[in-house]
């Protein structure tokens, strides 16, 4: 499939229930990453729907990765006509400067992600995120899979497949757990007739 997709034989390519870590890994090693860029859309239970990166748990670790998702993601808000106000969460509110270490620095990253790329820093508040915001960018891939999981499997929302966006092809990458392909397939769909690459 990999193969066919890198080639052209195929326009796009859903990853359904092939194994994540094998399918990912060999993404990677024939398109010529390093990493992964996953930004997944997803559909909050009262039809609110954006865009939630990073979601993989190797991603979205450096400021300049984090820059970096952000940038490739604005085309795609702007092509789906979603808000194209960026978002950046992190690891408190705003006020919570001291109580920790880690949040500190969490706070630290997301004030400086916000300034270089002209997104908004919100603090851990994305319940205020999903009202005008586009793209939600979590402080790390682990909190972006966390976000999407309990979105989707405790929260009644939906997610519509995980796009890659840094390997110039249509890759919608998605939750074996979830056993209906059918929103994956409509988003690589779009992604064709849209142009995206």
């Amino acid at each position: 499939m990999i193969s066919d997709l890198l080639s052209g034989r195929i326009d796009a390519a859903v990853r359904g229930t092939l194994s994540s870590n094998h399918t990912l890994r060999i993404l990677k090693e024939q398109s010529g990453v390093s990493k992964l860029e996953r930004v997944v859309l997803l559909e909050t239970a009262d039809s609110r729907r954006f865009f939630l990166g990073p979601v993989g748990i190797d991603e979205g670790w450096t400021i300049p990765e984090k820059i970096s998702l952000i940038e490739k993601v604005r085309p795609l808000c702007r092509k789906f006509g979603f808000f194209e106000k960026v978002t950046v969460l992190s690891g408190g509110r705003l006020d919570d400067a001291g109580r920790h270490p880690a949040v500190d620095r969490s706070l630290a990253d997301a004030e400086l992600v916000a300034r270089l790329t002209g997104g908004v820093h919100r603090g851990i508040l994305i319940e205020e995120a999903v009202n005008d915001s586009g793209f939600i960018l979590a402080p790390d891939g682990i909190t972006g899979n966390l976000i999407f999981r309990t979105l989707l499997f405790l929260g009644n929302g939906h997610s519509h497949g995980a796009p890659a966006l840094n390997i110039g092809k249509i890759f919608v990458d998605t939750s074996r757990v979830n056993p209906d392909y059918l929103n994956a397939l409509n988003l690589a769909d779009n992604l064709i007739e849209l142009s995206f690459f």
